[in-house]
């Protein structure tokens, strides 16, 4: 069932699960729930496309390192941040979970074996393999003979599904006679019980100011990286510091992926680079390579999971390319209505299907020329942080909550590890005869400080990636949630979505957050199983994940 609180509804709702955001993360939990024979209530601030109302509710104020205006960097309506989502899936390595000396804060409360089964059934939910072809064997051949203690090189696979999360797609929610889709529904407080140990309400409301008391056996936070610290800190009725937040651990560890030019690689095998490191066909997987630093390479220098891949880019004093200048127009210009994003998508398609025809003779013909160069794109692990967070303003959103400021700080042991993974590229494709690398000037600069380019990539900041600022961890003096994601302290409140993150890696998030996601559901619902208070609804026995 679908209520557009804009157009009406009760003031009052019942279920056995209440989840706020319907996002990749809250839309998986919901299918997950439900197949569990729970009813559930999904709750979108936004309606089923971009509207400007909804849109404003993200603006707030960056008062750190340089980020993107805070309105446009995630999207507020059903589906989130995944309707202009580039694809790129893949798990994140054994070591990210690691307690690694050298990275203070670094360590999650479980290992990569736990959520392994998890990731197969992640990667069926985006049409992918649940067991993946060997694919260092398949791409052998094209790849440099890396030294295995200097550098790996993993891949991101691409689910090539665009809308796979919209409201056209997730009509198995909109439909099911468990659960009811509230749009327009802000949510404006997680009401806390008197004693702040369980959760007692959702205050809801739209723009309009309509009202909704939403109750609950359960409850799930899956608003992103930014809104659900917001909320935490803006719950404050009972706990004058928030929920969750009695050691001052909400919205802490604010973490991206942060890009840079790491430097260019010259005098040297440029074709046979530009092929080994484009997008490939594996059987019917899409997949493309990049660099990392080994795990004994981490180890040695103490250096983050950082990775980068090579591509011809303009050099860093020179002018955007037409095309991609286009492409900057049209993303940057155009609101993400669904006639924006299929604007957006078609200028992608073009510009993918053109450099499948052009490539790699393009980039190459180009560094020949001395047009590009055959740069080093950095997509870097960012450690962890206490003092880069998300806080709450002093200005007040058309809700009456206040907005959410970003102190985003990043460190010098990130632009140390820039610096030792291109040395260790260096290193080996010396070794290999494949070329020389001169690295960045900002990497040796004094003090070490992160430097973007607008000429490396699209999102030349970073990737749109809000990570780490609920972060999971066993002690509640060092995180927000537990290891299974429920909020130390409070009974029934989980959080879903990469803000549980206690290090970030080099992978893209999403396929982590709906592994995570499978896992907290199925946690919850073992939870209201075994609960005293009966169910809405008679609950299926569960068959474990993998």
């Amino acid at each position: 069932m679908h209520i557009d609180l804009d157009h009406g509804g009760p003031d009052g709702m019942a279920a056995d699960v209440a989840v706020i955001g319907a996002g990749a993360a809250g839309i998986t939990i919901c299918r997950r729930l439900l197949a569990e024979g729970l009813s559930v209530i999904l709750l979108e601030s936004g309606g089923f496309d971009h509207e400007p109302g909804p849109s404003a509710l993200n603006a707030g104020e960056n008062v750190g390192e340089d980020y993107y205006a805070l309105e446009d960097a995630r999207l507020r309506f059903f589906g989130g941040t995944t309707a202009i989502w580039g694809g790129r899936c893949a798990e994140f390595d054994p070591i990210d979970f690691e307690r690694r000396p050298w990275i203070p804060h670094s360590g999650w409360p479980f290992g990569h074996a736990e959520i392994a089964p998890y990731y197969a059934e992640a990667r069926a939910a985006f049409g992918l393999p649940r067991v993946l072809p060997d694919l260092a064997e398949a791409l052998d051949p094209l790849l440099p003979a890396f030294a295995d203690h200097e550098l790996a090189t993993p891949a991101w696979l691409f689910d090539e599904r665009f809308d796979r999360f919209s409201h056209a797609n997730s009509r198995d929610l909109i439909d099911h006679p468990r659960c009811t889709v509230v749009t327009h529904a802000t949510v404006r407080e997680i009401m806390a019980a008197g004693s702040a140990r369980g959760v007692e309400r959702l205050l809801v409301r739209n723009l309009a100011g309509r009202r909704l008391a939403v109750t609950a056996r359960h409850y799930v936070l899956a608003a992103g990286g930014i809104e659900n610290p917001r909320l935490l800190l803006a719950s404050r009725s009972v706990m004058r510091c928030g929920l969750g937040n009695g050691h001052d651990q909400v919205g802490r560890y604010f973490m991206e992926h942060p890009h840079a030019r790491g430097g260019k690689v010259v005098g040297g095998a440029s074709w046979a680079l530009l092929r080994a490191f484009g997008r490939h066909r594996v059987g019917a997987l899409s997949v493309a390579p990049l660099i990392a630093a080994a795990p004994a390479l981490q180890a040695r220098e103490g250096l983050l999971n950082t990775s980068l891949t090579l591509a011809g880019r303009r050099p860093a004093e020179g002018r955007q390319a037409l095309l991609l200048a286009a492409y900057e127009r049209i993303k940057h210009d155009t609101a993400p209505t669904a006639r924006g994003r299929h604007l957006w998508k078609m200028m992608k398609r073009t510009v993918n299907s053109l450099q499948k025809i052009v490539d790699p003779a393009r980039p190459w013909a180009l560094e020949k020329l001395g047009l590009t160069d055959l740069a080093l794109v950095v997509r870097a692990e960012q450690a962890p942080n206490p003092d880069s967070r998300v806080k709450l303003g002093d200005v007040l959103d058309a809700t009456g909550m206040p907005r959410a400021q970003l102190d985003w700080r990043t460190s010098a042991i990130d632009v140390d590890s820039v610096r030792g993974l291109v040395g260790a590229l260096g290193r080996e494709l010396r070794r290999l005869g494949l070329g020389k690398v001169e690295p960045a000037a900002w990497l040796a600069e004094e003090p070490r400080r992160w430097t973007t380019d607008p000429l490396i990539s699209t999102h030349p900041i970073g990737g749109y990636h809000h990570m780490g600022t609920t972060r999971m961890a066993d002690d509640p003096r060092r995180g927000v949630t537990d290891g299974q994601g429920g909020v130390h302290g409070v009974d029934n409140l989980h959080v879903a979505g990469s803000s549980l993150f206690p290090t970030s890696g080099w992978a893209n998030p999403t396929l982590t957050i709906v592994a995570l996601a499978m896992r907290s559901a199925d946690r919850i619902a073992d939870r209201l199983r075994a609960a005293p208070v009966p169910s809405l609804h008679t609950l299926k026995p569960r068959i474990a994940a993998g």
